[in-house]
């Protein structure tokens, strides 16, 4: 059994109340529920599911979302058969499959996954992307990266580049380059304490406050690298005030970019106006808090952005160069190669 930490304890019971408190500490306790996820486009899913079942794995599906399950029985075993070594399902939490179903993109877009490793995200943006258009995986640490490739490997994963830069400092090369941009930040977890025991060793509010100057920093790089109209989809799964409303509440207040409403159908709770004394944005309402016990998952933060003027612009950033031809068809040196 997971005992829960003073610092978790008195974080929770101060923001959230006495009964939300109970709740969190009962489901922390209680068996991590884990799920998949089958592509959207593959033939076989079918014959997948009863090859699954014959090994003496169970599934439900979870209604809310297409092709998702629950795994019910035999979750020592979901991540040891060959069908999952073969890339016909993905290990996937159902709150870490809303953030890419928010932002939405199509086979028309040019996308980032802005902290990409070690792929759950990334892979379900390229299928929901029908494997066209245009997506980079941006991850900055090596051991991290090699989970990322072996993932998209894995899935088959062809309309995807790999970046290995620093998020927050990104956009001095891309400047109003993506239409749609996902920022799933790295965060202090205390949405996913069920799963990941360790984070009631170290959580602390001092802890959360600094991996919030992160989280700040790779969230203004997205405005900055997304078009003018393009869109942003900010995500946690950590249930602190500190590392949620308060992020989108800065930037509301000093960049061009406006919240927009979006449909989930998960249960959740709309983000906080206001906390103790300090008053938020009135739209932060249209921020939404997934919370675990209600969904048998992990708790998640989503927020949806929309870039509504220009942000500066650097002299040496990709927009300047995104309409020129890097090597032509014609070119001797390739030519031979096409023919």
């Amino acid at each position: 059994m997971i005992e829960l930490s003073q610092n978790i304890s008195d974080y929770i019971e101060t923001t959230f109340g006495e009964e939300f408190f109970n709740n969190y500490k009962l489901f922390v306790e209680s068996k991590y529920l884990p799920a998949i996820r089958f592509p959207f486009y593959q033939e076989d899913t079918e014959q997948t599911i009863q090859s699954l079942v014959n090994q003496g794995i169970e599934l439900e599906p979870i209604p809310e979302i297409n092709n998702a399950y629950f795994v019910t029985k035999g979750d020592d075993l979901i991540g040891k058969t060959l069908e999952h070594t073969l890339g016909k399902y993905y290990i996937q939490s159902l709150s870490s499959m809303v953030p890419p179903l928010i932002l939405n993109p199509t086979e028309k877009d040019v996308v980032m996954d802005l902290c990409a490793a070690p792929g759950s995200k990334s892979t379900q943006l390229a299928e929901l992307m029908k494997y066209q258009g245009t997506l980079y995986a941006n991850e900055p640490n090596l051991n991290r990266i090699k989970a990322l490739v072996h993932n998209l490997d894995k899935m088959n994963i062809l309309n995807m580049s790999v970046i290995k830069n620093k998020g927050e400092i990104l956009s001095k090369s891309f400047n109003h380059f993506f239409d749609k941009i996902l920022v799933d930040a790295p965060c202090s977890a205390l949405g996913v304490v069920q799963k990941k025991q360790e984070v009631s060793n170290w959580w602390s509010e001092k802890s959360a406050n600094v991996i919030s100057d992160l989280q700040l920093k790779l969230l203004i790089s997205a405005i900055k690298m997304a078009k003018v109209g393009g869109e942003i989809v900010y995500s946690t799964c950590t249930l602190t005030v500190e590392e949620n409303e308060f992020i989108i509440n800065k930037v509301l207040e000093k960049y061009p970019v406006e919240l927009i409403e979006f449909d989930l159908n998960l249960k959740h709770i709309p983000g906080f106006t206001k906390i103790a004394d300090y008053n938020f944005d009135s739209s932060l309402n249209l921020t939404k808090r997934i919370i675990p016990w209600e969904i048998k998952s992990e708790g998640f933060f989503v927020a949806k952005l929309k870039k509504i003027d220009a942000t500066e612009i650097r002299k040496n950033s990709f927009n300047k160069f995104s309409k020129k031809t890097i090597v032509s068809a014609n070119s001797h040196k390739i030519k031979k190669y096409l023919e």
